[in-house]
């Protein structure tokens, strides 16, 4: 993904689920961009909705979207989330305009800040593939995504290894 924002940059994030059902959006700031993707950042406060559901976040986030058109988006939060890590497995995320989409397709991968990682939203994932009709190309590309997200921050492998928080660590001077 190549973007023209700058450090600073308001874009905003909206999810939708499978047959353009809305879910959660939220704005964030753009931090910047490494070998691992683009960097978006959520300051404490940040505005969350999704129908039946609204909050004002009480932590802050550094969100990657993944280089090379990966099918996630990771939310690494600070000490006052419910979770470290928060993953969602989603088609590939994709630039429109200074909107950021993708489409939540259920699985999470989840790291508690005491350090236990699990796959959450299996039933959801199994339940939505036979009431939305995924395609079984979508299926098995979230599964993948999942697999391979989970491996990677059980092992810590990067950027699930605190390579987030210097971009957090950002996000007090970009917005």
């Amino acid at each position: 993904m190549t973007t023209t924002f700058a450090p600073g940059d308001p874009v905003r994030v909206v999810m939708t689920k499978w047959g353009d059902r809305p879910h959660w959006e939220y704005d964030a700031v753009f931090l910047g961009a490494d070998r691992h993707g683009e960097w978006l950042g959520c300051p404490t406060g940040t505005f969350y909705a999704r129908p039946g559901m609204e909050f004002l976040s009480v932590f802050a986030s550094a969100v990657l979207i993944p280089a090379g058109g990966a099918a996630h988006l990771a939310a690494f939060n600070d000490e006052h989330a419910g979770a470290a890590t928060y993953v969602d497995m989603t088609t590939p995320p994709v630039w429109d305009g200074a909107v950021l989409r993708a489409v939540d397709l259920d699985l999470d991968v989840v790291k508690r800040h005491d350090g236990h990682v699990y796959l959450d939203d299996e039933d959801e994932f199994a339940e939505h593939q036979l009431t939305y009709g995924y395609p079984p190309e979508v299926v098995a590309m979230a599964e993948r995504s999942a697999a391979e997200v989970l491996a990677a921050v059980r092992e810590a492998s990067a950027p699930y290894d605190g390579t987030a928080d210097a971009w957090r660590a950002h996000l007090a001077t970009a917005h």
